[in-house]
């Protein structure tokens, strides 16, 4: 009997699987008109009125979020920015060869671009926290993903923008790529000085605006927007010509960030990779590696501390780093900290025992100064009730004289407290017992006597 082929050789199982590929990656459906699409992008490329006004509060508040280090503020300043839109514009006008659109929708970048790097420059010269957060930093290097995210995130806001039914997709590319922290990071570097932090974000936001105009410009040509038509074939012919060496220009740059920020990653995994392998020792820890990539010869910069590292071995090291794929790169390893010489660390040592009896010598003063002080309050504490007790037998005597019903007498300072303001003071308490009920004026004389007696009106009687 004659074998039968299967079916999932057959051309009709590949026309089925062709056609089923087709019908759910189809970005015909749900398609809006050619029309309203390309002007619904032309009304985001004018930066004037509401847009630029949001564009301010959006950078204003970006701002605050990477100065106080708040990844919340800054998602929420991104919703706000309206930056996605003269960057389409761009990709839209190159993929359909409109030269009027490609220069209205650079000077409205041009214009936003430079509205937001003075307005975060402002903020960054009056806002009192002047550190660099991590916020920040991470606005300053680009790498492989910054241009894969704008890349991607470019192809999602231009199919989005073309569809019927619009979606949250703009302003999630928005944060997605990032647009606004980079200019915020660029007018904190011209505020603090930092030319690094200012063209490193610079580049950053070069990097999004080509890559999402060269993810525009592959959808806009994909879905076959109708190309801008001119009154005579010269004209038409020298747009075209014109917008071919605008796109030559656009992806040459695009094509050389991208291959220098891929080797620079694949350059820095591999050098952790040979760090992690090759100089994992017991005794020997590095607490800091640098990783410069350069076209020509790039270096790995180590700093241990710990056990030296024999030059034989550092020798050895880097003959393994063309094994990892660095073949170009110099292996620097810094351990000058174990190197110090007997002298040395005998002239530490010194330093270092004489201030620690620099700081126990001066301790031991402030101890010795605040136990004269206690002291010299406790002796003026006691002469003090001295006085007093020598004052109330004096007292007590010619008290007698003048008062013979007096038996008892004492007199002490005693704190008292206003408990309505709880502030302390105090009075001179005066204890006084007689063998019968003295009457109310010769009780006023007795207070007026013991007052001028004291030489203080803070005196209080106290009678049993």
């Amino acid at each position: 009997m004659e074998k039968r082929p299967s079916a999932f050789h057959t051309p009709d199982f590949l026309r089925q699987t062709r056609d089923f590929l087709v019908h759910i990656f189809n970005l015909e459906e749900g398609r809006a008109r050619e029309e309203d699409t390309i002007e619904e992008i032309k009304k985001g490329v004018v930066f004037r009125g509401t847009n630029l006004w949001i564009l301010i509060c959006a950078i204003f508040i970006a701002s605050i979020g990477l100065n106080v280090n708040s990844t919340a503020v800054i998602i929420g300043a991104m919703l706000i920015s309206p930056l996605m839109g003269p960057i389409i514009g761009i990709g839209l006008g190159i993929g359909i060869f409109d030269v009027a659109l490609i220069r209205k929708a650079v000077k409205n970048l041009a214009i936003a671009g430079i509205i937001s790097v003075m307005t975060s420059t402002i903020y960054f010269l009056i806002t009192p926290l002047s550190d660099a957060q991590t916020e920040i930093l991470a606005r300053t290097t680009p790498t492989l993903w910054d241009v894969l995210i704008a890349l991607f995130g470019g192809f999602a806001g231009i199919i989005a923008g073309s569809r019927l039914e619009k979606s949250n997709a703009i302003p999630g590319v928005a944060i997605a790529t990032a647009l606004m922290p980079p200019l915020c990071t660029a007018g904190y570097g011209l505020a603090t000085a930092q030319w690094n932090f200012f063209f490193g974000a610079i580049y950053l936001f070069f990097i999004n605006c080509v890559f999402i105009t060269v993810a525009t410009i592959l959808i806009v040509r994909y879905l076959k927007f109708t190309p801008v038509h001119y009154v005579d074939d010269r004209t038409e012919h020298r747009v075209r010509v014109s917008v071919g060496f605008l796109v030559i220009a656009t992806m040459l740059p695009s094509i050389f960030i991208a291959y220098n920020v891929v080797q620079k990653s694949l350059f820095e995994r591999k050098a952790r990779t040979f760090i992690d392998q090759e100089m994992n020792y017991s005794s020997t820890q590095i607490i800091n590696q640098q990783l410069l990539f350069r076209p020509d010869t790039s270096r790995i910069i180590v700093t241990c501390i710990g056990q030296t590292i024999d030059s034989a071995r550092i020798r050895t090291l880097a003959s393994r780093l063309p094994t990892y794929g660095l073949p170009r790169t110099q292996l620097i390893i810094r351990q000058d900290y174990n190197e110090l010489n007997a002298n040395k660390l005998q002239e530490l040592n010194q330093q270092l025992r004489t201030g620690i009896l620099e700081d126990l010598y001066t301790k031991n003063e402030e101890i010795i100064q605040d136990k004269d002080a206690r002291i010299e309050r406790l002796e003026k504490e006691l002469a003090r009730y001295r006085s007093l007790n020598t004052q109330s037998s004096d007292i007590g005597r010619e008290m007698k004289v003048e008062h013979p019903t007096v038996t008892e007498f004492s007199l002490s300072f005693s704190p008292v407290y206003d408990l309505t303001t709880m502030k302390p003071d105090t009075v001179s308490l005066a204890y006084v017992r007689f063998s019968r009920q003295p009457s109310r004026a010769e009780v006023r004389r007795l207070e007026a006597w013991l007052k001028v007696r004291t030489k203080t009106e803070k005196l209080r009687l106290v009678m049993q």
